[in-house]
């Protein structure tokens, strides 16, 4: 049997060894981010020294002509992702709720790897399923529904001498054949309610069981229990898994540019077309004949990863300040 303090040296070097190998690992990861956005940055330089502060707050895209404004594409970009989180996040919750406090425990498993399931599915397969599932019982059904109960309020009331536009305007405007901003969100919360799901799940279950049988032994009933003891506890992560959904939804592609419309339009009526900066990069970069055309549309990639980079790191900080630790989303 070899002497242990023999060994000594040589365990200590291989410690150094993994130790420095995974911290030039770590390290690869922040240099890999810091390539793209030196990549993008160089590719849409001369974008922004020649439109300036008007590629971003400019709503014509012409690339006959030259002109390239942003505008609508950050509008459909940040309308349909908040639009599908709002969607998505309460029946996300809810069945992360039903999933950890309220499910029996032989429904529990099955229902989980259906939702694991779900997150699994290609996005481009979402978009075939909302082009012949999806878009037609909307524009048949659900639209004129709410076009007709909705759309018909007023669309502004008079307040001290102005006119203040009211929520009637959102459901106004022809349906068409479904290819609308309201279609691509919710697209867009189908693809991102198994992500939120998986994570409020994780951050429920971090939840103490001294919470529960404190609320429980003070003759609270279930409801008050998972209202109390639960949520109020895990309110901060579950703020974060919406935030990481959110960050997933800015960057769908596929799915959202077959249902959105593609139009670059601003336009207050979700049943307009829209446009997202992840789709105008996938449907116009073959396209890009001119030096022009190719560095506007990197520059809004610059632009995409920027707001995505943003919305992660929020979503980190608020799961830290939350004392919450959630493994990664299967």
């Amino acid at each position: 049997m070899s002497d242990p303090k023999q060994m000594r040296p040589a365990s200590r070097a291989r410690d150094a060894v993994f130790q420095w190998f995974c911290f030039l690992m770590a390290c690869g990861v922040l240099v890999l981010i810091v390539l793209v956005g030196y990549v993008l940055w160089g590719g849409s330089a001369d974008v922004f020294r020649k439109f300036g502060w008007k590629f971003l707050t400019g709503s014509d895209w012409d690339p006959n002509t030259g002109s390239f404004g942003a505008l609508p594409f950050i509008f459909g970009t940040l309308v349909s992702s908040l639009l599908a989180l709002a969607i998505a996040a309460p029946l996300a919750i809810s069945t992360a709720i039903y999933l950890t406090e309220l499910a029996p425990h032989r429904l529990r498993q099955p229902l989980v790897f259906m939702i694991e399931m779900l997150s699994a599915i290609p996005s481009v397969i979402y978009g075939l399923w909302a082009i012949f599932i999806m878009l037609p019982w909307l524009s048949q059904s659900v639209f004129p529904l709410l076009r007709h109960s909705l759309g018909a309020l007023p669309k502004s009331i008079p307040l001290f001498h102005h006119e203040i536009p009211t929520p009637a305007l959102l459901f106004s405007g022809p349906t068409g054949a479904g290819y609308s901003m309201l279609s691509g969100a919710i697209i867009i919360a189908v693809m991102i309610l198994p992500i939120i799901t998986s994570v409020s799940r994780e951050i429920l279950r971090s939840v103490p069981d001294l919470q529960r049988e404190a609320a429980y032994g003070l003759g609270a009933t279930r409801w008050e229990v998972t209202r109390i003891a639960v949520l109020s506890y895990a309110k901060k992560g579950l703020f974060g898994a919406m935030i990481l959904g959110l960050g997933r939804a800015l960057g769908e592609t596929m799915a959202v540019t077959m249902v959105i419309g593609n139009t670059p339009r601003i336009s207050p009526s979700l049943f307009s077309p829209g446009y997202t900066l992840a789709s105008v990069i996938a449907n116009e970069f073959a396209e890009a004949t001119s030096d022009d055309y190719l560095h506007a549309l990197v520059a809004i990639g610059l632009v995409l990863m920027a707001v995505t980079v943003v919305v992660n790191l929020c979503a980190q900080l608020i799961l830290k300040l939350s004392g919450t630790e959630v493994g990664a989303v299967r």
